[in-house]
């Protein structure tokens, strides 16, 4: 917490079989058989002539259809990008890697192609970036991202400066009120990839976000950084459609106000009971004052980075309620919102609510504004 398009590729030229040749009424059918270049593969050897076969009848010719569209689970394709902000305000410029996962084509290595070459077939997918919790490596989270990517969406997990585990920078947790800031840039970068207007690795996710919807996922003090870029009138990006605070809160060290300027955003709560780090009731704060439609769900007996980092029903319940979400936010799908229900609702382990949370109040939350 806080101190506190891709158009298809040309299909490859097919073999062409030059004719069967009646020699006579009562000849053998005999095909004589002429194969083309392969063009789309230079380095294959041509080839002139195969063993003569027997025509198939036109009845019995196999069928060709096309390639049919990939549906979820998706393989999951992964590149670094490097965000760089220039210096503003006084402030020095700013570089931090970021990990971007995608949905990637199936079996692409076998085909010639970079084995993780982002999946274009279905269109542009939403963009969701993560943000990560303070000195926890953004890759400990690689469960819930890769289950995300595979769902669907475009995932960016910035490695932020001073507040990720580092070999050459010192942690400080003060720097959270910078990551607004880097959390806008990750998506001016990605976006600008997307237009193709980059080089290096990024260059290869031309053509694969959708620059109208996009999301962000914080925990902890990622929780924070997320919930000041929506809510928060001191950072407030507008080009985020919806967001997800996992065990977050309001902090003051951003300055502005929160839910008073921005516009309504779709927001998931989710929180542990028996978080002592972020108490349940800087949780159900954020979520009172949050205006719908939001939902809050609740992990009994769950801790600050159990639900998130450790393998259980817990973090299966939150990686496929945020899916839900995401689906139904993000892609406007009605029946991802009705699936949310029965995903978060789990007996004597979690509960789904577009109310009050039951049995838990907004209380005292070190470093949120009074009230």
């Amino acid at each position: 917490m806080a101190p506190t398009t891709d158009p298809d590729r040309p299909r490859s030229r097919q073999r062409v079989a030059i004719g069967c040749v009646v020699l006579t009424a009562l000849a053998t059918l005999v095909t004589l058989v002429v194969v083309v270049p392969n063009r789309s593969s230079p380095t294959a050897p041509p080839t002139t002539s195969a063993a003569p076969t027997t025509a198939l009848p036109p009845s019995t010719a196999p069928a060709t259809t096309a390639e049919p569209v990939p549906h979820p689970p998706y393989p999951v394709g992964i590149l670094t990008v490097t965000v760089t902000e220039p210096a503003t305000g006084g402030a020095p410029a700013r570089t931090f890697p970021t990990d971007v996962r995608f949905p990637a084509r199936a079996g692409a290595g076998a085909t010639g192609a970079p084995p993780d070459t982002p999946l274009r077939a279905p269109g542009r997918f939403p963009l969701v970036v993560f943000s990560g919790g303070f000195a926890v490596s953004p890759e400990e989270y690689s469960v819930l991202l890769d289950r995300w990517a595979a769902a669907g969406f475009v995932v960016a997990d910035p490695v932020y400066p001073f507040t990720s585990p580092s070999p050459t920078l010192a942690l400080d947790e003060g720097d959270i009120v910078h990551h607004p800031g880097d959390l806008s840039a990750v998506i001016t970068t990605l976006l600008d990839a997307d237009a193709g207007t980059t080089t290096g690795p990024g260059a290869a996710l031309a053509g694969t976000i959708d620059p109208d919807r996009i999301a962000a996922i914080g925990h902890s003090d990622g929780g924070d950084v997320t919930l000041a870029a929506v809510a928060d009138s001191c950072c407030h990006d507008p080009r985020i459609g919806a967001a997800v605070i996992l065990s977050g809160a309001e902090s003051t060290a951003f300055g502005g106000t929160y839910f008073a300027t921005t516009p309504a955003v779709p927001l998931l709560v989710v929180q542990g009971t028996a978080d002592d780090i972020n108490p349940p009731g800087c949780s159900v704060q954020l979520y009172d004052q949050a205006v719908a439609p939001k939902y809050y769900l609740s992990l009994d007996d769950q801790s600050h980075q159990g639900p998130y980092l450790e393998a259980g029903p817990a973090r299966d319940t939150v990686q496929q309620v945020v899916v839900d979400f995401l689906l139904g936010t993000v892609e406007r799908s009605g029946p991802a919102l009705a699936a949310m229900h029965r995903d978060g609702d789990v007996p004597g382990s979690s509960s789904l609510t577009l109310s009050a949370p039951t049995g838990l109040a907004a209380g005292s939350c070190p470093g949120a504004p009074a009230g």
